[in-house]
């Protein structure tokens, strides 16, 4: 039976995924084969031995230390689009909001309401002005980052009316697919700067996407634009934002990621993280992850790994042996040499590599001793290796 050990309050629609009868689940688990985990910090988080995967229900893997993962044989698992639909919609409800002050509007009615002897009618007819805004029809959407979310919103923004521009230095064939043809996509993200009123990032934070929007690049955008980020907040630049802001270079930001700075600058709309905070979206993330775990523990697919390449392949043996290992040379014909040296046939191979990583997949007629899946252990580079018996 395989443990699997919940680190956060994890939907029953991808709980009932994992047969009691071949998965123990829960908070209290003990020496996990597996982890599902939203928004818990990991970076301190001690693995047990037995730990062979971690799926996030979430597309975001900040919180989980991959490095450590990687060189402990651990796969990363995450949701990439299972809640592309609910940020879609709230990118939706920040243009709106951050081109018309709808927030400050309802607040404003509220104080009148509230304030002895205001005629209501009367000074809503006065006031509504400070509130006005641009429409989004025959405007310029830049949207940066052409993923799932995206893509989604691209095609959305066009439905509204508005021209869009679209950013991926890493563009795939299947994502451009996804595009509706009147998308403008750039090579360069300066020409998206220059032409957008309008500008939502979409695009995964790490250390080469850290203060992607800062001074810089908001010098080379529209004066007056407005910028949107319901990704990561470390996307981008306070201090700058904050600079732009006031300065009117910037005429306001709606962020997914408020802190203390952020949150109290002037035109800025700070939200409590709502991008993927609807039940369709954590149940959507929940199937998906415990799904991609499943498969993993008792198939060894790997499919959506943030750390190792993704491979799958139908059963064609008695035996399954996968095997991590560091992406050197060599590696498959030491493998199949001492699988050939015990005389045993193999029915299929599949190898791929991801960076300094890679997996194997070898299916086989027979079963393998315990000798030689420990000689597969004892190759130089090889991280971890499992059989599984069909």
């Amino acid at each position: 039976m395989y443990r699997i050990k919940t680190l956060n309050k994890i939907s029953s629609a991808g709980l009932d995924l994992l047969d009691q009868t071949r998965f123990q689940v829960g908070g209290e688990v003990e020496n996990e084969d597996g982890i599902l985990v939203r928004s818990a910090p990991m970076h301190d988080y001690v693995f047990p031995e037995e730990l062979r995967a971690i799926a996030r229900a979430g597309a975001g893997t900040n919180n989980i230390p991959i490095d450590r993962c990687s060189e402990n044989g651990i796969v990363v698992f995450n949701t990439p689009g299972a809640n592309a639909n609910a940020v879609k919609e709230l990118v939706l409800a920040a243009l709106l909001i951050a081109s018309r002050d709808i927030l400050g509007g309802a607040e404003w009615v509220q104080e009148q309401v509230h304030t002895p002897g205001v005629d209501l009618a009367a000074a809503v007819e006065k006031g509504k002005s400070a509130f006005a805004g641009p429409e989004l029809y025959r405007k310029t959407l830049g949207v940066i980052g052409l993923g799932a979310i995206g893509a989604l919103v691209c095609n959305i923004a066009l439905e509204l009316g508005m021209d869009v521009y679209g950013y991926d230095p890493f563009l795939s064939v299947e994502a451009a697919l996804r595009l509706d043809r009147h998308v403008h996509v750039v090579k360069n993200v300066d020409e998206l700067y220059r032409a957008s009123d309008y500008i939502t990032i979409h695009i995964p934070y790490n250390n080469s996407t850290k203060d992607f929007i800062n001074a810089e690049s908001i010098a080379k955008m529209k004066g007056q634009v407005r910028i949107l980020n319901l990704a990561r907040g470390g996307l981008v630049n306070d201090d700058d934002m904050i600079q732009a802001l006031e300065s009117g270079r910037v005429a306001r930001y709606v962020t997914d990621f408020p802190d203390e700075k952020i949150a109290v600058a002037a035109h800025v709309v700070a939200l409590p993280h709502l991008g993927a905070s609807t039940p369709e979206s954590e149940e959507n993330c929940a199937r998906m992850a415990a799904d991609q775990l499943k498969d993993y523990l008792l198939n060894g697919n790997i499919k959506n790994s943030v750390n190792l390449p993704n491979v799958a392949q139908e059963w064609s043996g008695i035996s399954r042996v996968c095997l991590i290992h560091q992406n050197i040379p060599a590696m498959l014909t030491k493998i199949t040499s001492i699988l050939s040296k015990e005389g045993v046939n193999v029915e299929n191979l599949t190898n791929k590599s991801k960076k300094d990583y890679a997996y194997t997949m070898v299916d086989l007629n027979s079963r393998i001793k315990d000798k030689v899946a420990e000689e597969l252990r004892a190759i130089p580079g090889m991280i971890r290796v499992r059989v599984l018996n069909h």
